[in-house]
């Protein structure tokens, strides 16, 4: 297939071109998202059978901060993109790589808040309702509802995958397990991270990947649906640092709350994966603690720890 990528040179992106381009041809949009009508030209011209967009900023700390910027590339970049798509002949897809960030507060955070911890087990599917609460869920969000007029409207075919949390980068010591594992391996006696309270649950690079993959080789099936990803297995940040800890050996302090204050933090992300199992058969295989030693040995690699 012909296949447009928008953040090609991402987390993401970078692995999932790497698995593409020996099969399909690839072309990585060059043009500024925020610029309509050079993104139209560009898409016009290479006639994609499908695109993958997963060009965004993802920081969604920073989107506190910096609101505007997050707002017009995460957007209104990808409002452009689809307007575009919609007037290519014979799309197959439009993959978009969304966020569980989308379902933001739910009545069990209020729990975890006031309690410290839930009062039952809850996983988000595709039925749960989101509440978006940051700048960067509320762009994410607003861009599946899109598509689903895009979809509705324009005959658009669409899949929007709910990515949860990912680790397993070489590069990027930002996101929280590599930023754990990181400040563990080169500060023996003190580290400071953010909340200790949040529960998230993790996916494994190799296993983000595969969905992707599934999807992608897959349009007809997977047409006009949204996905969550799992695993179905949440832990509490200050448990899952205590975890990087005895699997590192690390003994030091850990100083919690040391990062900027966050409005409307979000105590509980978790979600299963049982809808794209059944249409797909995908499935998450790495388990957290497999991960979880191979990204430990990509970082004592990179930093000779």
């Amino acid at each position: 297939m012909k296949i447009l990528m928008t953040g090609s040179s991402g987390f993401i992106g970078s692995h999932l071109t790497e698995r593409l381009k020996a099969d399909h041809e690839l072309h990585h949009l060059q043009s500024d998202l925020r610029d309509y009508e050079a993104v139209k030209l560009e898409v016009l011209s290479f006639k994609p059978d499908v695109i993958v967009h997963l060009a965004a900023r993802t920081e969604v700390e920073q989107s506190f901060y910096e609101q505007i910027t997050f707002s017009e590339i995460n957007y209104v970049g990808s409002v452009n993109l689809i307007e575009a798509a919609s007037a290519v002949r014979n799309l197959k897809n439009f993959v978009f790589a969304s966020t569980m960030e989308v379902y933001g507060w739910q009545p069990i955070s209020d729990e975890i808040e006031k309690h410290g911890k839930p009062s039952s087990h809850v996983a988000f599917d595709e039925n749960t309702i989101p509440n978006p609460n940051a700048p960067y869920a509320v762009a994410k969000y607003g861009v599946e509802k899109y598509l689903e007029y895009a979809h509705r409207c324009l005959g658009l075919p669409f899949t929007a995958i709910r990515q949860t949390n990912s680790y397993g980068r070489k590069d990027n010591e930002f996101f929280v397990t590599e930023q754990i594992i990181s400040q563990m391996l080169t500060n023996q006696q003190e580290v400071g991270f953010g909340y200790a309270e949040p529960y998230r649950n993790f996916i494994y690079i190799e296993d983000l990947l595969d969905a992707w993959m599934t999807v992608i080789n897959n349009p007809d099936k997977v047409n006009g649906k949204i996905f969550t990803l799992g695993p179905d297995d949440p832990i509490k940040i200050k448990d899952y640092a205590d975890m990087i800890a005895k699997k590192l050996n690390w003994n030091g302090k850990i100083n919690w709350h040391t990062k900027l204050f966050r409005p409307g933090e979000i105590y509980w992300l978790n979600s299963n994966h049982n809808l794209i199992t059944e249409v797909t058969g995908w499935y998450p295989k790495v388990s957290l603690d497999q991960g979880l030693d191979l990204t430990i040995d990509i970082w004592r690699e990179k930093l000779k720890c």
